[in-house]
């Protein structure tokens, strides 16, 4: 049997390039069908989760934070403070294994469903673009128009539009990286008092119209790492968007229906050549030509070749989610020997992760000699210099931090205060002496075993080492 697929050369360009090496605008139809609805409910649900995470409050910890320039890290409400870094790396290999996986099992599903790119692309900007200007034969021939008034308004009108949700999706952005709480306080201070903060919204607005005015699925096949990433991860097992070419050429090829044509015996495919499912594409893709960069698997060519299918009265599932094998083999989906190794893989990252967790401390304490300081005679007394740092991570303030060496015997004195406030989320640092007895001492090096108190509760206890004499070796 023949599949008739187009020769190698029909891949020797991208959709979005012309033959000048210009870039060409795609101008997708509207999609629609019980895929496209799914989509816009995931969609939405998504929508409102990125755009209300940074305003969301627990236990006093927002939702979600990346604070790069501090190293202040909130997932879930849970805080990750620098000394926590290999946690958060952790969870962020756990991310990049876990995306891994399921671009395995199933394609790139993640870009059409779950990206924000997307998302925001897909289901905010380019439904505004189909309300200001039309459908996809309307948007062409506006793209041709000359400037009149109407190609002037349209313009203008969306341009604005567009950058007033720039606008909102940069603060969004900016409430992610500095705080909700820091956002708030900067827009009641207004824009004079915060002008830095005023440039860095404004170069997010521009990317971000940049982004969705103009570069737009450029960011799918050229910008985006998933995508050069996909090429190496799918193979004849994974479930993507496909085009049923076995069903879809025939005996003869795909080809127009004619009247009173018997289909069966003329040994044409089911496809009967209506080119929906490009027009419909958001990249400007052929399916039918097979497992592409491009495609996003966002299921737009699904729900238009499932229309005309059932228009036609041919069964439905031309192009749907299948795997090649189940194409060509008909064999139904399993785990592989690949897939499984990672789900071992990824469930060992995660049991780690949650072991780390569970062990992980609310209280840090780190008490460290002073560099190129000695130990110092101080009557019968040994004395040394240290610099401490705590870091509270709880969302309490510590009120009377005091600290206690337990082993060996002697004193520890604070430099300026007998105790320290510190806080909540906030950070100590100072200088204390330990001064021990010279009795006490049993070499030139001691293991000091102090604890740290509030208000008389334990909260952290530290090591560290004493240095003395070499004569009471």
């Amino acid at each position: 049997m023949s599949t008739n697929l187009p020769d190698d050369s029909f891949r020797d360009t991208i959709s979005t390039i012309d033959e000048t090496g210009k870039r060409s605008f795609i101008f997708p139809k509207i999609p629609v069908g019980k895929f496209y609805d799914r989509r816009k409910l995931v969609s939405y649900g998504l929508l409102i989760f990125l755009l209300s995470a940074p305003f969301i409050k627990i236990n006093g910890n927002q939702f979600l934070m990346f604070n790069v320039l501090e190293r202040k890290f909130n997932i879930f409400s849970f805080p990750f403070w620098p000394q926590d870094f290999h946690l958060f790396v952790i969870s962020m290999i756990i991310g990049v294994v876990g995306l891994a996986l399921f671009t395995v099992a199933f394609g790139r599903i993640f870009c059409g469903w779950f990206c924000p790119q997307t998302i925001f692309m897909e289901m905010v900007f380019r439904r505004i673009e189909f309300m200001i200007d039309g459908d996809r034969n309307a948007q062409i021939r506006l793209a041709k128009q000359s400037w009149d008034a109407e190609k002037i308004r349209k313009r203008l009108l969306k341009w604005f539009v567009f950058f007033v949700i720039s606008f909102i999706i940069a603060n969004v952005f900016l409430a992610y990286l500095i705080g909700s709480d820091e956002l708030i306080k900067f827009i009641k201070e207004g824009p004079t008092q915060n002008s830095h903060t005023l440039i860095a919204l404004l170069i997010f607005t521009g990317v971000f119209y940049f982004i969705y005015a103009w570069f737009r699925e450029q960011v799918c096949i050229i910008a985006c790492p998933y995508g050069r990433m996909q090429g190496v991860l799918l193979d004849n097992k994974t479930i993507n968007v496909a085009y049923d070419y076995v069903r879809g050429e025939g005996e003869e090829g795909r080809g127009k229906i004619n009247k009173n044509e018997d289909r069966a015996s003329s040994g044409k495919g089911d496809c009967i050549d209506c080119k929906l499912c490009v027009h419909v594409c958001p990249t400007g893709i052929d399916i039918r030509n097979g497992t592409q960069l491009e495609c996003i698997n966002c299921t737009a060519c699904i729900d238009e070749c499932d229309t005309i299918m059932e228009k036609v009265g041919f069964p439905k599932g031309l192009i749907r989610y299948a795997s090649e094998d189940e194409i060509v083999k008909k064999e139904k989906f399993q785990l592989t020997l690949r897939m499984k190794g990672y789900i071992a893989v990824l469930s060992i990252l995660i049991g780690v992760f949650v072991g780390m967790l569970f062990l992980r401390s609310d209280v840090e304490a780190t008490i460290l000699h002073m560099p190129g300081q000695l130990f110092q005679h101080d009557g019968s007394l040994i004395s040394n210099v240290y610099n401490y740092e705590i870091v509270n991570k709880t969302e309490g303030d510590f009120d009377n931090v005091t600290f206690k060496l337990v082993d060996p015997q002697g004193t520890i004195k604070l430099v300026g205060s007998p105790s320290v406030k510190i806080a909540k989320r906030g950070m100590s640092q100072g200088t204390l002496f330990v001064k021990i007895p010279e009795a006490n001492l049993k070499g030139e090096k001691v293991k000091l075993k102090i604890e740290i108190y509030n208000n008389n509760q334990l909260i952290e206890t530290a090591t560290t080492n004493f240095m003395g004499p070499r004569s009471f070796n």
